[in-house]
């Protein structure tokens, strides 16, 4: 369900879903808003989404690792955020 929060920056088209196509308008596509599972971009996008969240929160993303950020608080001590995302049901 991660893949459903990504904001699209190029216009993807897609058939209307069987069982949802308006009649009289069966040859129209959908214009997608958000990522879906199954787009080759879904996960891209997504990865964008999270790395804009987290660095707006104070992280930094480490320079050999894009999939692992840190943030040092004010006593000293770091918080690491390790991302890691299986597509696998």
């Amino acid at each position: 369900t991660a893949f459903l929060h990504g904001e699209l920056e190029e216009d993807i088209l897609m058939s209307q879903p069987e069982g949802f196509a308006i009649q009289g308008k069966e040859d129209q596509a959908c214009r997608l808003k958000k990522s879906l599972y199954g787009l080759k971009g879904s996960p891209r996008q997504w990865y964008k989404r999270f790395d804009t969240f987290v660095v707006e929160h104070g992280y930094c993303r480490s320079p050999y690792d894009c999939c692992v950020y840190h943030n040092k608080l004010k006593d000293g001590s770091y918080i690491y955020l390790l991302l890691y995302v299986d597509d696998m049901l």
